[in-house]
């Protein structure tokens, strides 16, 4: 059994109570996020990424970094943070040109994609479509070009969906 030691015993106990006589008397050194954003060098307001973890811009790129006990999103209310410096920008008639093409470009594409779906819809022919000479003598490649079939079917009505999403999603 250890042999008991006075002197170390009494050593641990002070420790301990300056520790704790630390952490009462004196201030707290937390550090609120200005000042940890300011140490690392941010040149933008920091973000949350998730929990006590921000997300901030430095000249060097970006910095993460934990401020305990700071909870919340700085940047809530809806609006959008600034474009970094040197950032490049779209005039208006530029972007709406652009806005315009892309809507165009979709319609067209999904003038084309119905076109298919209906030809695709005719060949397949409800599942039924009359056999070829070899496909008669061969079940087997009628099975195949009936799968075919509804699959160019099946094809063609997702792509029109996926069109019509994203048409409405354009301003």
């Amino acid at each position: 059994m250890p042999k008991f030691e006075p002197c170390r015993a009494f050593a641990w106990c002070i420790r301990a109570a300056c520790w704790c006589a630390a952490a009462v008397i004196l201030p707290s050194h937390a550090a609120t996020l200005a000042d940890k954003a300011k140490e690392s060098g941010c040149i933008n307001k920091p973000a949350v990424v998730e929990g006590e973890t921000y997300r901030c811009m430095t000249k060097s790129g970006a910095a993460y970094f934990n401020v305990p006990g700071v909870r919340g999103n700085p940047d809530k209310g809806g609006r959008q943070s600034a474009s970094p410096s040197g950032f490049p920008k779209v005039d208006t008639a530029t972007q709406k040109g652009r806005d315009d093409l892309r809507r165009k470009v979709l319609t067209e594409e999904l003038a084309t994609e119905e076109k298919l779906y209906s030809d695709a819809r005719t060949a397949y022919g409800n599942g039924a479509p009359p056999p070829t000479q070899e496909e008669q003598e061969v079940p087997q490649k009628y099975a195949e070009r009936i799968a075919r079939l509804r699959q160019a079917v099946s094809l063609h009505q997702k792509n029109i969906e996926a069109l019509k999403k994203e048409l409405a999603a354009t301003r």
